[in-house]
């Protein structure tokens, strides 16, 4: 092959290959590793189901990695992420497979982003972030999503004490402190 052809080729595949949207591990193959790990580690599960574009996923994300709250968070969870809500016909971004219907069966479907559920090893729900009336999130009985304001940063540590009962106070204050600098009012 001539050195034209060869690099017309290469440029060619470069297109193709970039054109295409990522393959994800699928929910299933996902929440299995994820089983096995917490199961194997004494920890729960945090489930994150979370879109490319959206602004609060990626600070619940910002959350989870940050030097001072992410530690705590990986003492008591395993976290399992999955791709959902992606746009059709976005190249660089793709839904995992069978994300929407598993975040249909754990009733949040129409919850918006990021939706998150606390699961014990086995996978089983011990809470999830709809907000109850009682804590008067904005609007009352929704998704929190990332927790920004104090009734739904008073909600996340209410999930907080459920799913990761071990949690000390000073870690949760560490917690709750964190959120609140990064909060609105």
């Amino acid at each position: 092959m001539k050195p034209t052809s060869l690099l017309l080729a290469a440029m060619l595949a470069a297109g193709l290959s970039a054109s295409a949207q990522p393959t994800l591990p699928s929910a299933d193959a996902v929440m299995a590793q994820a089983r096995t790990q917490a199961a194997a580690e004494h920890k729960n599960i945090l489930l994150v189901f979370s879109a490319s574009w959206c602004g609060p996923c990626k600070m619940f994300e910002a959350f989870l990695d940050d030097p001072k709250a992410g530690p705590i968070m990986s003492r008591y969870f395993v976290t399992a992420r999955l791709d959902v809500g992606e746009k059709p016909g976005d190249k660089l971004h793709a839904n995992s497979p069978g994300a929407e219907a598993l975040r249909a069966s754990l009733k949040g479907a129409d919850a918006g982003y990021p939706f998150l559920v606390m699961l014990d090893p086995a996978g089983k729900p011990i809470v999830n972030s709809f907000c109850p009336a009682s804590f008067k999130c904005d609007p009352t009985g929704e998704n929190i999503g990332y927790p920004a304001t104090p009734p739904e940063i008073a909600w996340f540590m209410k999930m907080l004490q459920q799913a990761a009962p071990a949690l000390t106070p000073k870690e949760a204050g560490a917690v709750q402190d964190w959120l609140r600098q990064r909060g609105r009012s």
